[in-house]
């Protein structure tokens, strides 16, 4: 079993780089953005689109185990979006995107979204070649996630604190989820957001712009 592992990651990295090489040398950036279901990541993607489409080529790979729901809800912005449904899988992984890049036919210098499957757990080793994974983490789900999922909070730059406009009617300790977060990444950066009522996503953007601009 520890072999077979091995063999698929090793596999899956090869492609990872391959990936990492053709986003550099065309000047994308590319987000892996990672989630347990019913956290808002499309909602706050297709937000974030409205509000950044103007400034930026974007494009949407997104991950899903069946149906094209979420890939329509992103073309309805106008925004291009390639669905790869996984089936029994549980994540994305960088063959998978390598496929999507060609069809996409994405322009230089673009923002590239890569939404994936709905899963803490198995998304989290799998490098699809992205420039950084950001974890996105609902006020609904309990302060205790990033130390139920080490690994997904560890391999994450940034953690996307979402729905902080549900704070009042919750009993979330927003501290204390901070504080596991960092317990397990030091680095790791954690910013608060609301997709509904916009708290917070203008210092998302400026993030994202330091990093389009590096």
């Amino acid at each position: 079993m520890v072999q077979i592992e091995q063999d698929i990651l090793g596999k899956n990295n090869q492609y990872a780089a391959a990936n990492r090489s053709w986003f550099q040398a065309h000047g994308i950036l590319a987000l892996n953005l990672v989630s347990s279901p019913g956290s808002g990541k499309t909602s706050l993607l297709t937000r974030s689109i409205q509000d950044l489409k103007d400034q930026y080529p974007l494009a949407v790979i997104e991950g899903d185990q069946q149906t094209s729901h979420d890939a329509n809800r992103i073309r309805a912005t106008g925004v291009p979006a390639l669905q790869i449904n996984t089936g029994k899988g549980c994540h994305l992984d960088a063959h998978m995107v390598g496929h999507a890049i060609e069809s996409l036919a994405l322009s230089p210098r673009s923002l590239l979204f890569i939404e994936n499957v709905g899963n803490l757990v198995c998304p989290a080793a799998f490098d699809l070649g992205e420039a950084h994974k950001v974890a996105i983490l609902s006020v609904t789900e309990g302060e205790d996630k990033p130390l139920k999922y080490p690994d997904m909070f560890h391999a994450a730059d940034l953690l996307l604190l979402n729905k902080i406009d549900l704070l009042p009617y919750l009993d979330f300790d927003v501290a204390q989820c901070i504080a596991y977060a960092q317990r397990v990444n030091p680095d790791i950066r954690v910013l608060q957001v609301s997709a509904r009522s916009g708290e917070g996503l203008e210092a998302w953007y400026a993030w994202l712009r330091e990093r389009m601009a590096g």
